[in-house]
This record gives C-alpha cells, structure tokens and sequence, in this order.
C-alpha cells in the first residue's frame, strides 16, 4: 500500500497486543499498519514470567470472568503455536498452618479443572513428597503437594509471529519507527512516523487508531495525541532471576511465600532454573527497568526457603525485569490490581475514533484482540467475522501433541544436526526450521558459526523474516542464545549483523 493510502487501522505498539490486533484485523480484510518503536516484544511481552495460565491466585480477588477466559484459551493457543506453548505440570507444595487451607486450594483446583473446558490437559493431582521425585530437590517441609496443568510460552516468540503472520497477510509492519504525532483531521488520522535507525520521516493516515503501548499508552495518549493530565495505567514491576539448573524434573514449583505473595521455579532453556516474579509498583520510564538489589535478595531469599541447595546471587546468569501495565482500578497493593484488560474508544460522532488498550496478559491477548475487532467494527465497518480461533501461526501447522515427531522429522531430513540443537530449532520455527536450513547437508552448510549452536543461517533468517537487526534482537529474544554465547561472540555477532543491515540499506 502506497504511503498516500488510507489504511482501515493504524496500531500504535509492537508488543502482544498490539500484534495480535493487527493479525486479527488484517485477517479479516481490513487494511492494517503497525508501528513499534523499537523491536518487537522489547519490553513487557519479553519480560514475562512465560506462562499460558488462568491465574490461579486471581480466584482469591474474584476475577472468575478473567480466570475462565483465560482457562479456555490454554489449549486454544497450544493448538496454534505448538511449537512455541506446550503443557507444563506445577506442583504447589502444601504444609498444615500454610498461608491458604487446603479447602481453599482443592476449590480453586476444581474450579481450574472444570470451568475452562479443558480436554488434552491432565487433571489435578495430588502427591506424597515423601515418594514423588518432585519432593527430593525441596526442604523436607512438605508432606503434600497439588499437581495441576497449566502452559508454558516463549513470549517473545508468540508476539514475533503474530507479526510475521500479520506482514504475511498483507499488514504493514514497521519495526523501530516512532509515532511522532497523531491527530484528527475530520474522519482520519494524520499520522507522522520516524524511523530510529535512519530519521527518515512519513505521513500516514487512517480511519482508526489504536493505542496499544502497554507500559507507554499513557505517554503516547499525552505525547503523540497531545493529550494533557493522563493517568490509565499503574505500572507494576516483576523481575526474574535465571539460575544454573536446581533441578532436573520437567515439572515447574508454585510456592506460596510467607507474606502472601506467590513464586514460580520453572525448568528454563534445559539448563536453567526461572525463578519470579516480583510485584512492586514503578514510578520511573519502563524503558530504565531493571531489578534491584532488595528484588535479588527477595528471590534468592525466597527460594532458599523451598530448595534443599540455597539460591545464591553466584548461582545467577541472567536476570530480567519488565513493567506491567495494569489498568488502575486503585487496588491498594501492586499483587491485588487486575491483569484483566479494559478497551475505551475515544471519539465524537464524525471524527476519527481511537481505541486505547489497557493492561491485558499473555494468555487471553487473542480473546483481546476479538474484543478489540468488535470495537472497530462498531467504530468504522464490520469487516470479515472471528477466524483466529482455528488459525495456525507460523511454523504451528503440526498436531499439538506432535512436538517429538516434528523434531524426528527434521533430524531425519538433516541428519547432521546435534538432537538439542535440532530440538531448539523446532522449539523456536516449527515447520519453518527446514526452510530455515535449507539445502544445507552439513555444518559447513549453514555458514559462519557464532557460537553455542548458532549459524549464520539462522542469523540471515531472523534478518529477512523476523526484523532482527542487533546482536540483543537474535541472543534475548529470538532466541535465549545470550545464556550460552560468550561477550565476544556476542560482539561478533553485532559486527556482522551491522554489515548486513548496512548491505540492505
């Protein structure tokens, strides 16, 4: 579409919404641009705690609507990207004087299990911790434990092929272009963007806006807009610490920490441990998020109270944190606000209408961008009707239980593949990893190697397909190759991306 075009619908905001807003709308025949300021997933959507879940603590503050949703979408969204959601079992050790009865948690199980139409997830169990291996890496504090089903995500991944499948349908995706400024003019926007890279400047206009920045909705609402006095979001802090493996079973720990907050352990990148998350309210630009000294402390403190062999800040290889943009419905503490989202349309009658997108979670950002599409089909047309239930997302076409068989498929067809790095390639490009190799029969035929198991093929891919253009883009959020790569492979890896982004400019 040319630049003098009107689109349908300008999205403001690369992360999972934002995403997901402009696959489903381009799906369904509207003409979609998407502008995202810097790479995609590069702040909330990247720095999740990684899951597909219902929420089982958001029963205690009643959020059943949000709860059931997002029960119903686990297996929803394990049928679309098979490769990037799998099931994940938790076990939630439980102690007589615990912080929550047994009759509470048996209820909330029970709920889980029965209200979100579950069909290929197992059923809750509960274990003996004196016999289950889940017992033997935990302080023998334990006598019970609940079991329960619910899905682990690499959200980075998600929201890159939700983009990637948004361009393939013929949306405009422009990675590291800022909106300078949006204003009406009549029925349409008049929409200027810059490019962060090159400063080159455009003007583009649309019948709809949607202001989908999570952490930054309120700054884009009182800088692009112009809008003054703005106060949606309540910006909630949770950081993660990785630590080296603390133990070997697949099944990921739900503690219940002694000042009401909850924690997660979870098998991280097969040689990790994922340890999160924190719940503290920011007042500082997301952009400046990291994890401080007391938050370290707090998980590393926290967790040496459940593990046997105590979690130490020389135990950490990586840490992350991110900002949540939580609607702000004045709960007193960060852990009580709703991650339930909230959509608002702004416009009179005859001028051009804006949707802003408040708060939101990873497992029900689909059902979001449904309510989303309804919204503008009320504001300027209905187009097409719900198809994203079915789809499928990039390199997601095999049967959701069919991980292992892909994997075989692929080390049969490329033999010379070590089984972890062919595992992680499937992990990361499903059914696209052979078209990501190529007719490469060897190594050697999958070009420079940067370290780890990383090859320039890979690297070119994640260039022409998925908008990477820095060593941060492919080593923490294509892939989690920064855990293994050394600073100067990294370093190498910058040098030769830079080169070929200065080739196809």
């Amino acid at each position: 579409m040319s630049e003098q075009a009107i689109y349908d619908v300008f999205v403001i905001g690369g992360g999972i919404n934002g995403c997901g807003i402009a696959r489903d709308a381009v799906g369904r025949g509207y003409s979609v641009a998407l502008a995202e300021m810097n790479d995609f997933a590069s702040g909330t959507s990247s720095g999740s705690t990684k899951l597909i879940h219902g929420g089982l603590r958001y029963l205690e503050h009643y959020e059943f609507r949000l709860v059931r949703e997002a029960l119903m979408e686990r297996e929803v969204l394990w049928a679309m990207a098979p490769h990037v959601i799998w099931p994940m079992r938790f076990v939630l050790p439980y102690h007589k004087g615990g912080l929550r009865p047994a009759w509470l948690i048996r209820l909330g199980l029970f709920l889980y299990d029965h209200i979100g139409g579950r069909k290929l997830l197992p059923a809750t169990a509960t274990l003996d911790m004196n016999r289950d291996p889940a017992g033997k890496p935990l302080k023998r504090l334990f006598n019970k434990a609940f079991e329960y089903s619910d899905g682990w995500v690499n959200d980075a991944r998600l929201v890159v092929l939700n983009a990637r499948d948004a361009a393939d349908r013929g949306a405009v995706i422009m990675a590291r272009t800022r909106v300078v400024s949006a204003r009406r003019d009549g029925a349409l926007w008049i929409i200027e963007t810059e490019n962060q890279e090159n400063g080159e400047r455009k003007t583009l206009k649309a019948r709809m806006l949607i202001n989908a920045a999570g952490p930054w909705v309120d700054a884009v609402l009182s800088g692009a807009l112009g809008k003054n006095d703005v106060h949606n979001v309540r910006l909630v802090q949770g950081s993660h610490i990785v630590v080296k493996k603390k133990f070997d079973d697949p099944r990921a720990y739900f503690f219940q920490n002694p000042d009401g907050r909850i924690m997660f352990a979870i098998p991280y990148e097969e040689d990790f441990t994922l340890i999160g998350t924190t719940d503290r309210d920011y007042k500082g630009n997301p952009a400046d998020v990291r994890i401080s000294d007391a938050e370290v402390d707090y998980l590393c403190k926290a967790a040496s109270e459940y593990f046997l062999e105590p979690v130490t800040k020389g135990d950490i290889v990586w840490t992350y944190s991110a900002v949540r943009p939580l609607y702000d419905d004045g709960a007193s503490k960060a852990q009580e606000a709703t991650r339930d989202y909230v959509l608002r349309i702004e416009g009179d009658t005859g001028s051009a209408p804006l949707l802003n997108v408040f708060g939101g979670k990873l497992t029900t950002y689909r059902r979001l961008g449904e309510s989303a599409l309804e919204k503008i089909g009320e504001a300027i047309g209905v187009k097409g009707s719900k198809w994203t239930a079915g789809s499928r997302l990039p390199g997601g076409d095999f049967p959701a239980q069919g991980y292992a068989d892909e994997v075989a498929r692929l080390h049969k067809q490329y033999p010379f593949l070590a089984p972890q790095h062919a595992r992680r390639l499937v992990r990361l490009y499903g059914t696209r990893a052979a078209a990501l190799l190529g007719s490469a029969s060897n190594e050697a035929g999958l070009g420079h190697h940067f370290g780890a198991d990383l090859y320039e093929a890979e690297v070119k891919w994640l260039i022409t397909q998925e908008w990477a253009r820095h060593a941060e883009d492919v080593l923490w959020r294509r892939t989690k190759l920064g855990l293994k790569l050394t600073p100067g492979e990294a370093a190498a890896l910058e040098e030769y991306m830079r080169g070929a982004a200065n080739a196809a400019a």
